[in-house]
């Protein structure tokens, strides 16, 4: 069996407490992505919307324009403060995700960078499923009164390491995203997201813990850090999952770094225990990772 991961790797999530003033979450950003890589990290992966507060009143505000890419540093300062970065720490940063703004569709976006050693973007994820909803009594959002949905899955190949995947917080509960990327042979799943309380204490760590469980794959879920002064209150708990649907670290909602050492052999040893790669029925239902689907790779 070929190995999806090739060698081991240690994964950090930066849980980042985020503010009004941009300049001082790019900067709080950058300090904890240098503390993570100090600290051995050659994945570091940063919350949704970490460089604005969260919500349909900030995306037009904070939005960056990213294409034509590069953009110039006045169109987008989160693109080349994450591009200095990943070159400077010689680390793959997945850069959560920031509000953009494209001029040639004149619509808003909730949009992930991907960049690499070398300081080189790799891939963009925009979000492909919106955030609207309506809990009676608990909480209703709409992203789509500002946001338009990307229409790509997203994989990143990482030449020493494998494949990942990159989705953003609403993404995770449409399961078929994370069949298709751990089908196409990814070895982790990443979601940055900003659950709130009601949603996160109901289905954050059930959802990390199932899209693992389904493709016996590792699974990384980055949150902003709560704050109850906030507009938007962030369920926090990052996490980070193994194949066999265990817990392999996770924080409480208060800003911090969640470490995890991924071993090369834990998805084989998975695979083998609970052999579904070999069981599904393709004869009684379709392969969804087979035929029409978009990516960015």
């Amino acid at each position: 069996m070929t190995k999806l991961l090739k060698k081991p790797l240690k994964l950090a999530l930066v849980q980042l407490a985020t503010g009004a003033d941009k300049s001082v979450n790019l900067s709080r950003a950058r300090s904890k992505v240098i503390e993570a890589t100090s600290n051995g990290a050659n994945i570091v992966v940063l919350p949704e919307c970490f460089n604005s507060p969260y919500g349909t009143s900030f995306f037009p505000k904070y939005a960056e324009t990213l294409l034509p890419s590069p953009p110039t540093e006045s169109q987008s300062p989160t693109f080349h403060a994450l591009s200095a970065l990943a070159k400077e720490t010689k680390t793959y940063i997945v850069g959560g995700s920031i509000p953009e703004y494209w001029s040639e569709t004149k619509k808003h976006y909730n949009t992930s960078l991907t960049f690499g050693p070398d300081g080189k973007l790799l891939a963009t994820h925009r979000k492909v499923h919106l955030f609207d909803i309506d809990i009676p009594g608990k909480i209703r959002f709409k992203e789509s009164e500002v946001l338009s949905p990307g229409n790509r899955v997203t994989i990143v190949d990482l030449p020493e390491y494998g494949k990942i995947a990159i989705a953003i917080c609403y993404d995770i509960r449409f399961p078929e995203l994370a069949t298709i990327a751990a089908r196409k042979g990814c070895f982790l799943l990443l979601y940055p997201g900003a659950f709130n309380l009601t949603t996160g204490a109901l289905h954050w760590a059930l959802q990390g813990r199932a899209r693992a469980m389904d493709n016996q794959v590792y699974v990384g879920l980055c949150s902003p850090a709560q704050d109850m002064e906030a507009e938007y209150h962030a369920w926090g708990h990052s996490m980070v999952v193994d194949p066999n649907a265990q817990v392999l670290a996770e924080t409480d909602e208060n800003e911090g770094i969640v470490y995890a050492d991924l071993d090369a052999d834990k998805i084989e040893e998975a695979r083998k225990g609970i052999p579904l790669y070999t069981q599904r029925r393709f004869d009684v239902y379709p392969d969804i990772s087979q035929g029409d689907v978009r990516y960015e790779e």
